[in-house]
């Protein structure tokens, strides 16, 4: 399933978010458009570097895992 494995990509990068004091959350997934909703929780929560965290790591984790994913967004 789908979001069975975002959830794994998620866990992998999840370590290093926590090591900083942040942490995601899977919110919504878009199957039809290719479109993940994840929550920046903690320290990742308006840091600075959130955006880059989220293209470079999250983002990046996601669709190596599933590259059915088009997008992923911050809400």
């Amino acid at each position: 399933m789908l979001k069975e494995k975002i959830e794994e990509a998620l866990d992998g990068i999840r370590p290093a978010l926590q090591a900083d004091g942040g942490d995601v959350q899977l919110v919504d997934v878009d199957e039809a458009a290719g479109v993940v909703k994840v929550q920046l929780q903690g320290a990742c929560h308006g840091c600075p570097s959130a955006q880059i965290t989220l293209a470079m790591g999250i983002e990046r984790a996601i669709k190596e895992k599933v590259p059915e994913i088009k997008q992923v967004l911050s809400v």
